[in-house]
């Protein structure tokens, strides 16, 4: 009895499994699934470029379309939103910076009050050899103000004197007017100082944050005389002046005035020093001031996290600069976490109609492979100083690029960017960088002025970049009054 027992609730044990994976499966058919047993497809993923202190920004996107996308019956399920966080904060305390915009460590020594000095000197002038070029440049960024007190250029004479006739001057980047000038000549060479000659100029200030080339001209066969880069070293008064690269061979970008290299030098002071040893000081207590800072903003990430449940940390320090690898980053993290048709990029400053879009997709059938949909930028100038400044990219203008606003791309392209990430290079921005990237793979771009650049207004709206959290929520109540995504008291369009 007890076999005959045992087999039968073997045989109803069974028949359970059977019938209940049997409703499961007409369940999922019938569109009753639970979402746990679910894979979720989704037509659109939403990421948004956030940086890790804009709790107030993302909590107003939460707050308006991001909340109605959650609480819509159908939206819900077509569409989801994850905020692009980098994990790690700056260490460096911004007054210790080099510029707002990166994390590299501002690397000031003392220095000594009214001391002159050169950023180079050649005493062996066996070391100099001819320029195969009329102009020569030197690019150099100023990090704390210091005073130019003479411009100086390579003899190029047979017995180590001067001939012929170089003008040296020294230019605020893209600016036509140079800020000081001194010439040389066989009449006038200046006066001799460690390989080099030199002459006075008026006694310019160059602030902290000055962008500046050193131009060296020949106007006659004479030509100039320049050094192997790799036979001297550069002084940079303990970090008051950052160079840049003067490596033979490389490629001048749109405005460099000469070819990358040195054909003689300048002397400077540092300006307020006592304003730099305060800053040198203080510099310990604002590191451990810094933190507490990362300490608390790590704390606060991981509870809003936990809250919410929509943000993706991807491994990289949260600056301007790396903005394109954490987009890299995210398309790393999307391939593999999530199943979705089309991917849309949008910043937390941004307001998306998602409605519009999800509307624009079904009747512009946007749903083909080898997709990018924005509003595209041609023949955009490269930008060589300032926030946007890109000394890396050669050429005079970008590919063509979608506003960093918002844009979509299929799944494909994607994919193609996730495989390829190691090997793609970032530049300035991520929207340039997405232009120089999808220039290699040439996709279908459709066109559509919907997707704003500017803080403009547009009845046909997608998305309008650079607004607070108090604007983003009166475009929200806006557009719930009378449907207008601009909202109904403006009249722009």
């Amino acid at each position: 009895m007890r076999s005959a027992a045992a087999a039968l609730l073997a045989c109803v044990f069974a028949a359970l499994l059977h019938w209940l994976g049997w409703t499961d499966r007409t369940a999922l058919l019938l569109g009753f699934g639970s979402a746990d047993n679910q894979k979720a497809v989704h037509e659109v993923l939403v990421g948004v470029l956030s940086a890790r202190h804009h709790h107030e920004l993302r909590q107003a996107i939460r707050d308006t379309w991001l909340g109605y996308l959650k609480h819509h019956p159908h939206f819900q399920k077509r569409v989801m939103v994850k905020f692009i966080i980098g994990e790690h904060g700056c260490s460096v305390p911004e007054e210790d910076r080099e510029d707002p915009y990166s994390c590299s460590l501002l690397n000031l020594t003392e220095t000594a009050a009214g001391q002159e000095m050169a950023i180079l000197s050649v005493p062996d002038t066996s070391a100099l050899q001819p320029s195969d070029v009329s102009a020569v440049s030197l690019d150099f960024r100023v990090l704390h103000s210091v005073v130019i007190t003479q411009l100086g250029v390579f003899p190029n004479g047979p017995r180590d004197d001067f001939r012929g006739n170089v003008t040296v001057r020294l230019f605020q980047v893209d600016q036509e007017e140079p800020v000081v000038t001194a010439r040389f000549s066989a009449l006038s060479p200046g006066t001799r100082v460690g390989g080099m000659f030199y002459k006075p100029v008026e006694q310019f200030i160059l602030p902290k944050g000055f962008e500046g080339t050193l131009l060296w001209e020949a106007s006659d066969s004479t030509g100039l005389m320049s050094v192997n880069t790799s036979a001297v070293h550069l002084s940079n008064g303990g970090g008051v002046l950052k160079f840049g690269s003067i490596e033979e061979g490389m490629l001048p970008h749109r405005s460099a005035l000469g070819f990358p290299g040195l054909a003689g030098g300048f002397t400077f002071s540092v300006y307020d020093v006592q304003a730099l040893s305060e800053l040198l000081c203080g510099r310990a207590g604002r590191q451990r001031i810094r933190e507490t800072q990362l300490r608390e903003e790590d704390q606060a990430l991981r509870e809003e996290s936990l809250r919410h449940g929509d943000m993706v940390f991807v491994d990289v320090v949260d600056t301007y600069r790396n903005v394109p690898l954490k987009l890299l980053q995210f398309y790393k993290w999307s391939v593999g976490n999530a199943d979705f048709k089309l991917l849309l990029k949008t910043d937390d400053d941004c307001y998306i109609d998602v409605d519009a879009v999800l509307l624009k997709t079904e009747r512009k059938r946007l749903s083909q492979s080898s997709l990018w949909w924005g509003n595209f930028r041609q023949n955009w100038a490269v930008d060589r100083v300032g926030k946007w400044q890109e000394l890396e990219y050669a050429s005079p203008a970008y590919p063509a690029f979608a506003c960093g606003s918002g844009y979509v791309v299929s799944r494909d392209l994607v994919q193609w960017l996730a495989c390829n990430a190691q090997h793609l290079k970032a530049y300035q921005g991520e929207d340039v960088s997405m232009g120089i990237w999808m220039a290699a793979v040439g996709p279908h771009k459709y066109q559509d002025s919907g997707w704003l650049c500017e803080k403009e207004c547009y009845v046909d709206m997608l998305s309008s970049p650079q607004h607070s959290p108090q604007e983003l929520r009166s475009l929200w109540d806006r557009k719930r009054k009378c449907g207008d995504p601009c909202g109904c008291a403006w009249t722009e369009h």
